[in-house]
């Protein structure tokens, strides 16, 4: 770990509910000056759980989001998910990426790998959009800490790189980690995250990662948590979730 990320002080207000069985809680991480919302979720019991990381879509951390973690923690795994817009009050749907926001990503990592309900093990990386962006940064500086990456509909480049970059070229850190990953889109998904994805995909599998890219036929963008779904797109996602789950359990290898 690089001492640039250990400045980290973490205040922790829990707000603590039982959600079908889940522990739910709610706290903040304080890093610098700033305050990162954070939720943590896991299963009743005793034990120590597979620890996840959750990174949510730039569209902001929302109900939709924390359906999702609570049903990871469902699924046996110990799930910290950071709000990294919130936190800097940066507003919703933001174009530009603001590095400082992988900072507190990173805070979030080493507060899970912390927790004393974790598991002693690398953790699995569930991420959503740009979320899978802060997934790859974060697997290429810390390889040895990340077991696995989930990646829903992700992008493959820094939001901030010239045109050419994003029409043409996969982010650096693609051509340089080693961690496991697989890719779920849906097939009319925007033109330019399927190629990106794609380019990433063949990339990783030509230099041996281990790499699968699921492709959900008649499913738009963000099939997974659209208000208007399809039957089909409904289907998607309970297929999406399967896969994540055997995905993360396949390369994390928890013991429960």
């Amino acid at each position: 770990m690089k001492t640039r990320w250990l400045h980290v002080l973490w205040l922790v207000w829990p707000l603590v509910v039982q959600a079908e069985g889940v522990i739910h809680e709610r706290l903040s991480l304080t890093r610098s000056d700033v305050e990162i919302p954070v939720e943590v979720a896991m299963p009743p019991g005793p034990g120590r759980f597979p620890p996840v990381l959750y990174i949510h879509a730039k569209r902001g951390y929302d109900e939709a989001d924390r359906r999702h973690v609570l049903e990871l923690a469902g699924q046996g795994f110990l799930v910290v998910a950071p709000d990294w817009l919130s936190g800097r009050m940066i507003e919703r749907w933001p174009a530009e990426h603001d590095p400082e926001t992988e900072r507190d990503v990173e805070a979030a990592l080493d507060y899970l790998r912390q927790h004393p309900r974790a598991a002693s093990q690398p953790v699995g990386i569930v991420a959503l959009s740009r979320g899978p962006y802060y997934a790859i940064r974060l697997a290429d500086r810390r390889g040895a800490d990340i077991a696995a990456i989930v990646s829903y509909y992700g992008h493959m480049q820094n939001p901030n790189a010239p045109e050419p970059d994003q029409l043409f070229r996969v982010a650096p850190e693609v051509m340089r980690i080693t961690t496991p990953m697989l890719f779920l889109i849906g097939e009319q998904d925007f033109e330019l995250r399927r190629m990106n994805g794609g380019r990433a995909f063949y990339a990783l599998w030509e230099r041996g990662v281990p790499v699968e890219y699921q492709v959900y036929p008649m499913a738009r963008r963000a099939f997974d948590f659209r208000q208007d779904q399809t039957p089909e797109e409904k289907i998607a996602t309970r297929h999406a979730r399967q896969r994540a789950n055997e995905w993360l359990r396949r390369w994390m290898k928890p013991s429960n």
